[in-house]
């Protein structure tokens, strides 16, 4: 997998229902929210508004979604999760890394997706758990 290497042009963002302020980091090694939710080797991020909604929509916990901008302090790479056969050419903008995001901001003008495409996404991760589908942790 390539590096992406021009991380100066693009704005990045992760959602979750974690409770952050500017300067916190988000590492690795939290339970995963799909799958088997075993400890994610990666941290993911993404440069669209959208990808970061679904994290926060997705993600464990009773707490509201929330989006955080954030700069990676190492090398990011594309999401293999998305890139290899769902989206090629990773339109979704979707990376992850090994290195910590530092937060640098929160979106907090955010609008989610409709009731019914929460729903249908909620229900086809349940249909890859049951198959037994796990994310890449290359």
């Amino acid at each position: 997998m390539a590096a992406i290497n021009d991380l100066n042009s693009q704005h990045f963002y992760h959602g979750t229902k974690a409770d952050l302020k500017p300067g916190d980091l988000i590492v690795s090694g939290y339970n995963s929210n799909y799958g088997k939710r075993k400890k994610a080797a990666y941290v993911y991020l993404t440069a669209t508004l959208d990808a970061a909604i679904w994290g926060a929509e997705l993600a464990l916990g009773e707490a509201h979604g929330r989006i955080y901008i954030v700069e990676p302090t190492g090398p990011i790479e594309d999401d293999p999760n998305l890139t290899d056969k769902k989206f090629p050419g990773n339109p979704t903008k979707s990376y992850r890394t090994r290195d910590p995001l530092r937060v640098t901001g929160e979106i907090t003008d955010w609008q989610g997706h409709p009731p019914e495409q929460l729903k249908a996404m909620l229900d086809n991760l349940e249909r890859l758990k049951q198959q037994g589908i796990e994310a890449i942790e290359d």
